[in-house]
């Protein structure tokens, strides 16, 4: 049996080490900020990218051909509007193209505020 796309990795590092370097480098250094900012957090593969559990859902990662997906949970889209404005975003995820460089100021923000909201549960 041939497992799906989403059931492809059992590991954040397999999932990691299966994107090219550049993009492995920029996976793991969002990797490195949550596991900074939530050392408790619990990290797994869920829908076929890594997240992380602390109290709940905190949030999720995932790369992609062109961008990588910040998946930080609808309040953290709103709390942080006017600063995500120039990425493209849905209801919960902010997309970091790979032309530009990654924000690591404002995505230490976003992790701190989810891990904030999730102490607070």
């Amino acid at each position: 049996m041939r497992l799906s796309k989403m059931n492809k990795y059992k590991t954040v590092d397999a999932y990691i080490k299966a994107f090219p370097k550049s993009v492995a480098t920029r996976l793991s250094t969002i990797r490195g900020i949550i596991k900074k900012a939530a050392p408790k957090a619990e990290e797994y593969i869920s829908y076929g990218m890594p997240g992380y559990k602390l109290n709940g859902r905190l949030v999720y990662f995932a790369g992609f051909k062109n961008h990588i997906g910040l998946y930080a949970l609808p309040t953290a889209i709103r709390k942080f509007k006017k600063e995500i404005e120039k990425y493209k975003t849905a209801k919960a995820t902010i997309q970091f193209q790979h032309t530009e460089p990654l924000p690591v100021p404002l995505i230490k923000k976003i992790i701190a505020f989810r891990v904030a909201e999730a102490r607070n549960k």
